[in-house]
């Protein structure tokens, strides 16, 4: 994270956007909702895509995300496109001299995600990884009422998403998604942001392939020992192959448990259930922009470091090797 002494100064900041998808299009929203931003080009993986973009919100588009990190008319960099080329792009626009907010994950390697990091302080510019996540009002209302619970001893965190038929994009590919709990690190994060040190891993994962970069189902299933003794499972499948979709969050203390199932959730203790209230998650990505913008203008601090994300990345990687040699895998 760079040293918010050095903010912008500018009264209008110019936003370069990579990206044409839902992400890149809430960004797009946002950005033209807020009078301390200009967003001034636009560049995607397909032109067509991009003009058609780009004439919708009376921007510029440009045919290269490279020639989007060169201009000198940018200050703010947001990288809202597929996995695989998060890490390239955060590279140029830091070696331009841009901030750079990129949509998790940073990279698809920690090691790289270790230089970007480094980079960013080297340059004093900010590098922001998004984990709306952590706004959401699920995980508000897990922090909140976690106390009431005592230690806890066991998490579990699902999401299933049947999809028929699946389809045939960059999210159902090896390359350019990633691995399952690499492309979904938000599955890790919310774990990790709540009980801290992972100290081993094991992993296991299936495919069921459509073509050799293209598969048309992925299970994952991961356990986490964590440094405090809890035991964390966390369950990601999505595709033809899974029939009945899941969004559910629990938590198991030795005083009560939290049961969040979609957006509803419940405070178990001896005796009783309490339900639990929930905000919403819409205008997340309306709220990361903000803050982003508050942390540039003012030094308002942001509520994630780039540091942690790339811990939560760096056990997804641990996860990843885990499923490759079937060992359980020790996180440095």
């Amino acid at each position: 994270m760079y040293d918010s002494s050095v903010s912008v100064t500018t009264a209008s900041i110019g936003v370069g956007l990579i990206g044409t998808g839902y992400a890149a299009r809430l960004r797009a929203e946002s950005l033209q909702q807020d009078k301390r931003t200009r967003l001034v080009a636009i560049a995607g993986t397909v032109l067509e895509h991009t003009q058609a973009f780009a004439k919708e919100f009376q921007v510029e588009a440009m045919d290269s995300w490279q020639r989007v990190c060169d201009r000198n008319d940018i200050d703010l960099i947001i990288i809202s496109t597929i996995n695989s080329e998060h890490g390239k792009i955060a590279r140029a626009a830091l070696e331009s001299g841009k901030h750079v907010v990129v949509e998790y994950p940073l990279t698809l390697d920690d090691g790289e995600g270790f230089e970007l990091v480094a980079l960013a302080n080297k340059q004093k510019k900010l590098l922001h990884v998004e984990h709306i996540e952590l706004l959401g009002g699920v995980h508000q209302a897990i922090k909140q009422h976690l106390p009431e619970v005592g230690q806890v001893f066991y998490v579990r965190y699902n999401t299933i998403k049947p999809q028929h038929p699946a389809p045939r994009k960059w999210s159902y590919s090896h390359e350019l998604f990633g691995f399952p709990l690499i492309g979904a690190l938000s599955r890790l994060h919310r774990l990790t942001d709540l009980f801290g040190k992972v100290l081993t891993v094991n992993c296991h994962n299936r495919f069921w392939q459509v073509e050799d970069n293209y598969y048309q189902s992925c299970f994952c299933i991961a356990q986490l020992s964590f440094a405090s003794g809890l035991l964390g499972q966390v369950i990601y499948a999505k595709g033809e192959s899974v029939w009945q979709p899941e969004r559910k969050f629990e938590v198991h203390g030795e005083k009560g448990g939290l049961i969040f199932n979609e957006e509803k959730g419940i405070l178990v203790r001896a005796g009783e259930k309490i339900p639990l209230d929930v905000g919403s998650r819409k205008g997340l990505f309306a709220k990361d922009t903000g803050m982003v913008l508050d942390y540039l203008l003012d030094g308002t601090p942001l509520y994630v470091k780039a540091e942690e994300s790339l811990y939560t990345l760096k056990v997804a990687n641990a996860a990843k090797r885990s499923a490759e040699t079937g060992l359980t895998i020790v996180v440095d």
